[in-house]
Parts: structure tokens; C-alpha cells; sequence
């Protein structure tokens, strides 16, 4: 559905730029984001998916309309000048009051788009603020992001490193919107799981994670790895693999991406996490919502944001899988301490209610 700019002075309009609203962390936050401000009747919201694809896995309002570039069979050079000159049409067209964009390459593409343009551009990295991206990236964000209006961190590391590159820049922390899946009434309902949910893809290294699980002492508990498969690694084929040299058949679970995940985190008892490079793991907040203890390695940057370690989960320093099988023999061993960070765990996540997070969100924006 497209539609020109409600003519209205007391409604605020914003759009919101990404590829796509397929499966990913960036666009599950998008997404919220897009449904909350909608919902607050004072802010018309645009959504523009400029990767010729409107294959949809989260639900958007029906009242935020939503921009999709028509998709050609073309070059890559045609395809690239023809997605800047879509941005910038469309942006004009809809002279939102501000533009939120995700992702170090979609930024680029963005500010590239709008350049000599009066839009005020928010940008936002979603990856690690460690992380190295390839020629010409970094240099791109180098010289386009002094354009934007400001930059939103996810986390108080990546502010600070933010910072450092870009000290003149109006820069600001806001954590992600982390979906509330606890249900009282199914507490009844659990089971002996360790869930885990990400990706199957290097990074997450679910080899390690179902390395350890098998060191376990877990006579009737099971390992739940929910994530889609990337076909550019095909890591499904390798844990399978893993699995059966291991006899864990029956034991670890492979389920693939999932929508319904409420019912994993109903069932579950802890969750683990074993990744080491993230900007802000949504699904570690979603664990502690639900309220499960989470065990996680203490990457840079993400876990540490929201798990206090004793409290409502344990921080493992990255690769230590000796002390990750023992924090997980721990509570496996200790109903008593799970209920314990559970009940902690869902009282931390309150502050990242998707209210909180979009407020502070157009705090930032419409200031």
C-alpha cells in the first residue's frame, strides 16, 4: 500500500529505510518499531524495502504503509544506481520529518541516496562493534556518516567506539525492543530443554555448544537449536554430522527457523548461547523475558547489556567451554537456582519493553 504524506500538522512523519523484512535481528527490530510508532495515532510511518523483494516474515500494521522497489533482472551496476535513484524518489515523495536505517551497508546506501537532500538521517549499526567489514564499508561510513543527524548505538561499547570515530556526531544508546514471551500461566508446562536459537552459522559455533552439551551429566534433557540454515555454509549438513558421530540422536534437536519460538521459550528451562560476535543478541533478551537463566559467552557486545552474572544468568569469556558445561551442569543440577534467575531474569528485561525503547526512539529523533 503507498501513500502520499497525511497532510496533518500535529502527526509527525517518519520513514523507515531496509533491503528486505525477512528473517533477521535488524528487521524483527524494524518491524516492532514501525507497529509502535503507528500505534500511537501522532506519527505516520513509511517503510521502504528497496531490495525488490516484499517476502515478509514479521507482521506489519496494516496502517503503515509500505514502499517496495519493483524487481528487474539487470546488473549489479544497473541494479545499484537504480536502488539509489528508488531511495531518493521515494524519500522526496514522502518528506518524512526524519529516516531511520539499519546496517553499516544500507546506511551507506542511504546517505549516498540522499546526499545534497535537507532529510534528517538517523543510522543505526546493528552488527558488532568490533567487527571489520570489507572494502568499501568502512571507508563509505567514514565520509557519509557525518551527514546523518545522528547515529544510535546499541550498546555503551559501541558508543563509546562510535565516538572515537566520530566525536563532532550526536550519538545515542538505545537497547533493542525485546518481546515480553513470559506466560504465567504455562509455567506448569516446561520441560528439560536448553534451548538455543540463532542462526546456523559460524559465528554462533553451535558445534562448541553441542560439543558441551554432550560432556553433560543430562539423563533426560534435551538441546533445541532453533535457526534456519545459510545455504553459503550449510552448517545444517555439519551438525547433523556432529550429531550422529556423537549418538546425541533424539537428544539434540535441530528445528530450523521458526515463527511460533513462544513455545520454545514455554518449554525450555535454560537457554545457552554461544555466539561470539553480535551487536545486540534480541533472542538472549527474549530468553530472559521468558524468564529462563541464561548462560552465554560474554562476546563484544550485547550479553553483557543485559545479563548480570550470578544474577539472572552467567557470563562465560569466549570459547571457555569448560566453564560453560559447568554453568549449564549447574543449573541443571539446581531447580531451585533457575527459578531464582528466572524470576530475575524477567524483572531485567522490563526496561526493554518495546514502550520504553520507542519512546526513548522518538526522544532521540523528533527532538
Amino acid at each position: 500500500m503507498e501513500s502520499k504524506r497525511v497532510l496533518n500538522e500535529n502527526i509527525k512523519t517518519i520513514c523507515l529505510v531496509l533491503p528486505t523484512l525477512q528473517s533477521g535481528g535488524m528487521e524483527r527490530v524494524m518491524s516492532e518499531l514501525a507497529n509502535y510508532f503507528v500505534s500511537l495515532g501522532s506519527i505516520s510511518v513509511h517503510l521502504v524495502l528497496h531490495r525488490g523483494v516484499n517476502n515478509q516474515f514479521y507482521d506489519i500494521d496494516h496502517k503503515v504503509y509500505v514502499h517496495v522497489r519493483k524487481e528487474r533482472k539487470e546488473n549489479k551496476i544497473f541494479q545499484f544506481f537504480r536502488t539509489l535513484w528508488f531511495i531518493r524518489t521515494k524519500v522526496t515523495e514522502i518528506n518524512p520529518d526524519a529516516v531511520l536505517s539499519f546496517g553499516i551497508q544500507w546506511n551507506n546506501l542511504l546517505l549516498l541516496s540522499l546526499l545534497g537532500t535537507k532529510n534528517k538521517v538517523f543510522v543505526s549499526d546493528r552488527g558488532s562493534p568490533i567487527r571489520k567489514y570489507e572494502f568499501p564499508q568502512m571507508t563509505l561510513r567514514k565520509y557519509l556518516y557525518p551527514f546523518s543527524s545522528g547515529i544510535i548505538a546499541q550498546t555503551e561499547m559501541a558508543n563509546v567506539l562510535t565516538t572515537k570515530m566520530f566525536p563532532k556526531l550526536t550519538i545515542n544508546t538505545i537497547g533493542n525492543p525485546i518481546n515480553c514471551f513470559y506466560n504465567q500461566s504455562k509455567i506448569n508446562n516446561k520441560e528439560n530443554i536448553i534451548l538455543s536459537i540463532g542462526r546456523l552459522i559460524d559465528s554462533k559455533h553451535h558445534i562448541n555448544l553441542i560439543t558441551i552439551f554432550s560432556k553433560l551429566n543430562a539423563q533426560g534433557w534435551k538441546l533445541i537449536i532453533v535457526g534456519g540454515n545459510s545455504l553459503k555454509q550449510n552448517n545444517y549438513e555439519k551438525l547433523k554430522c556432529l550429531i550422529n558421530n556423537k549418538g546425541l540422536e533424539g537428544k539434540v534437536i535441530l528445528d530450523g527457523a521458526r515463527k511460533d519460538v513462544l513455545s520454545y521459550y514455554e518449554r525450555s528451562q535454560i537457554f545457552a548461547f554461544t555466539s561470539s560476535v553480535e551487536g545486540f543478541p534480541n533472542v538472549v533478551g527474549e530468553a530472559l523475558s521468558a524468564g529462563l537463566p541464561v548462560v552465554s559467552y560474554d562476546c563484544v557486545a550485547g550479553p553483557s547489556e543485559m545479563i548480570t552474572d550470578g544474577a539472572n544468568g552467567f557470563l562465560v569469556p569466549v570459547f571457555d567451554d569448560e566453564l560453560f558445561r559447568q554453568r549449564l551442569q549447574m543449573l541443571i543440577d539446581n531447580e531451585e537456582l533457575r527459578d531464582e534467575m528466572g524470576q530475575k531474569a524477567r524483572e531485567s528485561m522490563k526496561k526493554f519493553s518495546v514502550e520504553e525503547i520507542g519512546q526513548q526512539y522518538i526522544n532521540f529523533i523528533f527532538s
